[in-house]
């Protein structure tokens, strides 16, 4: 935690910015110490990223006042603000995947030798002697392609502490990261945090928040709402001053009747993937499925949706065998899926939401082969308007949307089709806690209607919260089925992990 007598290094006051009719800000304020780890909080929409991008000179603010180390500044690119000191790392770096990691680091600033040649010896040295600093091992001379998210951003921090940055910028830097690899990150924040710099870390998972920062400041509706040092605060009264309202049921679970088997899966096998995994997805009823990141979950939803192949095993709908490797045949019995990567997998990001909303049904929409903007708009203002997608038009390109609305343009595509089951695939990653609440009501009212939802997630209270019976996966195998009085959080880790019982309770009782 920094002392009061911390120098500022970043002040934005009351900055406002407006695009068209549209204000993004109305009141965005943040206080920066050196040697901190601030945290920036907000629902999707709060104003977070506008404002980040007014630091990394993208956007020239229309008011409000902004210093750096006391001195009024005002960046009109994204290189002055580089070469004032900033530095922002994107939860999806951008590197040039034919160069080298040195290369990429190096990218625009070579140092020169004589008869005017790059200095490949230096620079190769100026990496190993920053890797090392930083605690990680990449190899200088590898190609980027290739390289994980996690050492991407690696590099791009490298990058910033070659040049100095006194700010760094974190900007859901966690989302696409195992554990392994987002305590690396933690461990090179602090380290950096150790040396000085002020770093800004803007996530939507309060578990990090509280692990890593020393300060958070909440946004809501474009303004700013509060600071609090970490140790004074409650994830409860976050939630709060985000949503401007107690959410005291993250989970709004209803009762539903549980009804005849929908989809059975049996015996379903991919060798080196998964192993003989069968389990019943019943209409009214939501089954998680659970485990560790790189237990298979991901797989067998893709093999079941027919996206995948798989060699063995069959899946059934409805009492009707679907062909492996056919998703239009799945469709047509009633399947759908939401994709983990929805900007990759879900939607076609460059089109509008009407577009993307109605891909899924747009034969079913033609009229002798021909499908008129009336026919498509009115199916999907249906959705848009049932799912609360927040767009200022159908045609507003999907690119452009917060992350918790392009989620529920997914969900609005697959719901569309009117399916019997719905499988979805980390349903509420990368999103605010408000959003977060309002997928978990449309999940629990699908339930009330007769869907049988299969949710795949690596929150466990999502899990535990939602779920009417939970599936674990452990290395492509399922290992535990627990109803929903008995899918605890140790009798889960148990299954996931094969730890023993009360290790896990130790563990978590000693975290």
């Amino acid at each position: 935690m920094p002392s009061d007598a911390a120098p500022v290094v970043l002040e934005l006051s009351k900055v406002v910015k407006s695009f068209g009719a549209v204000v993004a800000l109305r009141s965005g304020s943040l206080r920066l110490s050196a040697g901190s780890i601030h945290a920036l909080i907000g629902e999707n929409g709060a104003g977070k990223s506008t404002l980040v991008k007014i630091v990394a000179g993208l956007y020239r603010r229309d008011g409000g006042g902004f210093q750096l180390e006391g001195e009024d500044v005002d960046f009109v690119s994204t290189a002055q603000s580089k070469a004032a000191g900033i530095a922002v790392i994107y939860q999806e770096p951008t590197l040039f995947p034919d160069l080298t990691v040195t290369e990429n680091i190096f990218m625009g600033r070579q140092p020169v030798g004589r008869f005017g040649r790059i200095d490949r010896k230096a620079m190769r040295h100026e990496v190993e002697r920053l890797f090392t600093r930083l605690g990680v091992t990449i190899d200088p001379d590898r190609p980027a392609e290739g390289l994980s998210i996690a050492d991407q951003q690696v590099i791009e921090i490298a990058k910033a502490v070659s040049l100095d940055a006194k700010v760094l910028i974190m900007d859901e830097p966690t989302a696409a990261l195992s554990g392994v690899e987002v305590e690396r990150l933690f461990v090179i924040a602090r380290s950096l945090r150790d040396e000085g710099r002020g770093l800004i870390f803007i996530s939507h998972r309060f578990d990090e928040v509280f692990a890593l920062c020393d300060t958070v400041t909440v946004m809501r509706d474009g303004a700013y709402i509060a600071t609090t040092s970490i140790a004074e605060t409650t994830p409860a009264e976050l939630v709060r001053q985000m949503v401007g309202r107690d959410v005291t049921e993250l989970f709004p679970k209803m009762e539903s009747t549980i009804g005849e088997p929908l989809l059975e899966v049996e015996n379903l096998t991919s060798p080196g993937i998964f192993h003989d995994i069968s389990f019943t997805v019943r209409a009214g009823e939501i089954v998680g499925l659970a485990g560790l990141v790189g237990a298979g979950r991901s797989e067998v939803a893709r093999a079941v949706f027919g996206v995948d192949d798989y060699r063995e095993g069959s899946v059934t709908m409805k009492g009707r065998r679907i062909p492996r490797s056919r998703p239009t045949e799945a469709m047509r019995a009633g399947l759908a899926l939401v994709p983990e990567d929805r900007r990759k997998q879900g939607l076609v990001i460059e089109s509008g939401v009407g577009r993307n909303i109605t891909t899924a049904i747009r034969r079913r929409l033609s009229r002798f082969g021909l499908i008129t903007t009336g026919l498509e708009n009115r199916a999907a203002r249906e959705w848009a308007s049932r799912l609360e997608v927040k767009a200022h038009a159908l045609d507003t390109v999907a690119a452009t949307l917060s992350g918790g609305n392009q989620q529920k343009v997914v969900l609005a595509k697959w719901l569309a089709t009117q399916p019997d089951v719905l499988i979805i695939d980390e349903p509420t990653r990368g999103i605010d806690v408000g959003t977060k609440a309002e997928v978990h009501r449309l999940l629990s009212q699908l339930a009330v209607e007769g869907k049988g939802i299969l949710m795949i997630s690596s929150e466990l209270p999502e899990v535990l919260g939602m779920a009417d019976r939970v599936l674990v996966m452990r290395e492509g195998r399922i290992t535990a089925e627990l109803d929903r009085a008995d899918a605890t959080s140790e009798n889960v880790m148990f299954a996931a992990t094969h730890a023993s019982p009360q290790a896990t309770i130790d563990a978590g009782e000693n975290s």
